[in-house]
C-alpha cells in the first residue's frame, strides 16, 4: 500500500483555498486605465497560501484555480474566465502567480519569522508586479511598448497598495496557522 501523497485534511484546506482565491477575485477596485485593470484582493489571498502551505500544495492550488478559469469557471477578476483571460495583455500578472506559489514557500522556510516572511512576501508582490509589467510592455498591441509608461502604469501604480498587502499577509501567518492547525508548510 503506497502511502498517499495527500490526506484528506489537506485536500480540504487546497480545494476551500482555492475557493478562497475564486472569491478574492470579485473584490475588486477597476482602475481607470485602457485594458481595464483591478485593484483586488487575489495577490494577497496568493500570498497568504503561499506564506501558509507547502510548495505542492499552493502550487496546486493556483493551478486548480487557473484551470478551473481557464475551462470557463468565472474565478478571475471581475467574474472573467478562459485562456484568453491569461493571454490579454494584462494576463501576466495572473500567470505570475504560479512562479511565486512555487517559490515562496520554497524562500519564507518552515518556521515562523515575522522579518523572513515579510521579505519574502514583498519580493512575491515585486515578482508579481514586475514579471505583469514585463507582459504587458512586450504584450502585442498592448499600447505600452514605452518602458516608462508600462513602469507607471503597470509597475509603480500597483506597488503600493500591493506591498501594504504583503506585510498584512506575513503578520497574519502566526493567527491563518492556528486556526488551519499546524500541518501546513
Amino acid at each position: 500500500m503506497s502511502r498517499q501523497q495527500f490526506p484528506i485534511h489537506s485536500i480540504v484546506r487546497m480545494a476551500l483555498f482555492a475557493a478562497i482565491l475564486a472569491i478574492s477575485a470579485y473584490i475588486s477596485i477597476p482602475l481607470p486605465l485602457p485594458g481595464g485593470p483591478h485593484l483586488t484582493l487575489q495577490n494577497f489571498m496568493l500570498l497568504l497560501i503561499a506564506l501558509l502551505l507547502s510548495w505542492q500544495e499552493s502550487l496546486l492550488v493556483v493551478v486548480v484555480w487557473m484551470l478551473l478559469g481557464i475551462i470557463g469557471v468565472p474565478v478571475f477578476i471581475g467574474g472573467k474566465a478562459s485562456v484568453g483571460y491569461l493571454l490579454n495583455p494584462w494576463g501576466g500578472y495572473t500567470i505570475a502567480f504560479l512562479v511565486v506559489a512555487l517559490l515562496l514557500p520554497l524562500f519564507r522556510g518552515k518556521k515562523y519569522h515575522r522579518i523572513r516572511y515579510t521579505l519574502v512576501s514583498v519580493a512575491g508582490v515585486i515578482l508579481i508586479d514586475f514579471f505583469g509589467m514585463l507582459y504587458l510592455h512586450f504584450y502585442p498591441a498592448s499600447g505600452y511598448a514605452d518602458w516608462k509608461l508600462a513602469l507607471t502604469v503597470g509597475f509603480a501604480a500597483f506597488l503600493p497598495l500591493d506591498l501594504v498587502k504583503a506585510v498584512a499577509a506575513a503578520q497574519m501567518v502566526p493567527a491563518f496557522r492556528r486556526i488551519i492547525g499546524n500541518r501546513a508548510g
